[in-house]
């Protein structure tokens, strides 16, 4: 009888070991779905920032273009010109 009694007393101690460690196990878990959260927000903010400069740059790229070399100039015309096809569009859009 005593050795069933040290058997179980030997069950209850690892059982209670094991739920320990789950209880660890899901406070780690929740730490780190909470760091994920934290580093999904910051790469969506980098994104962003990154998508901006982008749109500065090619901002500057063209405003370069209007002030620099012969390439530059030819890109400025190209885009000079594809803006009054446009506008050009639009208004013989509005005058039908």
């Amino acid at each position: 009888m005593s050795e069933i009694t040290g058997i179980i007393d030997a069950l209850e101690s690892k059982i209670g070991m094991l739920i320990k460690k789950i209880d660890d196990l899901e406070a780690q878990k929740s730490q780190s779905k909470s760091q994920l959260n934290i580093a999904e927000a910051e790469n969506k903010k980098h994104l962003e920032k990154i998508a901006q400069l982008e749109a500065s740059y090619e901002t500057l790229r063209l405003a370069n273009s209007l002030l620099g070399g012969d390439e530059s100039k030819k890109d400025a015309k190209l885009k000079i010109n594809s803006m009054i096809r446009e506008i050009d569009y639009c208004i013989s859009q509005l005058a039908e």
